[in-house]
């Protein structure tokens, strides 16, 4: 009887780019242990987003006073206790992951965009455009953030009939303006330090037109100081909407919870139960700290400068 042939063995060259990318992960991980903890966090937060329905046993807005009596501490049933409408805490912090690091991600990602196209386009073309784009910039940044987001979300009605794609899409745009200039800021002096070098005026010599050289030369020169900033904004994202949701005019509702949300409805009985506080915002804060402290290493990692000077 013949044998199966064996299966093909991994070529040489790709098991070595395996193990050397390990080895740099590993030696990253060994020189930023906190960032590398913070990554760690900020893996485990999305997965509990993801999968928070088979982390919980009952629906977050489920009022059972007999299963969850009211203002129960911690304990091994109620790992957060009770809320004051009879609800595990718990389960709403795992199910409001999915709120607040989802309007977290989608505001990083709009203004991420936004930014990056203001800032390539302001430092690549300077003079007029770079002022036009100056200008627009301070207009957004002369609105204080939190008052600029309630102007935003009253306009579009956001908050009007609770949770949807209409909504989410809004309070997220909201957010991602506000960060926007931020990034384009960044970008803009990226672009600014090498758009005279000699590979922009070769391509600019062999009659390259802006749009291309912009998409194929200059952004991905310009993709690390994107990619941490984008990084340290999910965290600010994720501040706003708690702050939004804080003054009842985030999109969550019972079926759909927040953890700034989960703040505002407890707010009345904070000093006769102390979890009702703590849980969620040791959630808020363990997300912002996390997102922020993997943007500073990640720019330590990506940044040359830093990179030689460590």
């Amino acid at each position: 009887m013949a044998t199966q042939a064996a299966s093909q063995p991994v070529p040489m060259p790709e098991l070595r780019q395996r193990r050397s990318r390990r080895s740099a992960l590993w030696q990253i991980a060994k020189k930023k242990p906190v960032g590398a903890v913070a990554a760690v966090i900020c893996i485990l937060l999305i997965l509990i987003a993801i999968f928070a329905d088979q982390l919980t046993t009952q629906a977050p807005g489920a009022v059972d006073p007999i299963k969850n009596p009211r203002l129960i501490g911690p304990s091994l049933e109620h790992p957060f206790g009770t809320d004051n409408l009879f609800r595990d805490i718990y389960t709403r912090i795992l199910i409001g992951a999915r709120i607040s690091l989802g309007i977290g991600f989608a505001a990083m990602f709009i203004g991420t965009l936004i930014g990056t196209i203001l800032g390539v386009v302001s430092g690549y073309f300077g003079g007029k455009v770079d002022l036009a784009v100056s200008r627009a910039i301070e207009v957004v940044l002369g609105f204080p953030p939190l008052v600029f987001l309630l102007f935003f979300v009253a306009v579009f009605n956001a908050n009007s009939n609770g949770y949807s794609f209409k909504s989410f899409f809004v309070v997220s745009a909201g957010i991602g303006i506000i960060i926007a200039p931020a990034t384009a800021r960044i970008v803009r002096g990226s672009v600014l330090s090498i758009r005279n070098l000699q590979y922009i005026e070769a391509a600019v010599s062999i009659g390259n037109n802006p749009s291309r050289i912009m998409w194929r030369h200059v952004l991905p020169n310009v993709v690390a100081p994107i990619i941490v900033i984008a990084s340290i904004q999910i965290g600010n994202a994720i501040l706003a909407e708690a702050a939004l949701s804080f003054l009842g005019l985030g999109i969550a509702d019972d079926s759909h919870p927040s953890w700034g949300k989960m703040l505002q409805d407890t707010r009345s009985v904070w000093e006769q139960a102390w979890w009702t506080a703590v849980m969620p915002g040791a959630a808020i804060s363990a997300a912002v700290l996390a997102f922020n402290l993997f943007g500073d290493a990640l720019r330590d990692v990506l940044d040359p400068r830093l990179r030689q000077s460590s």
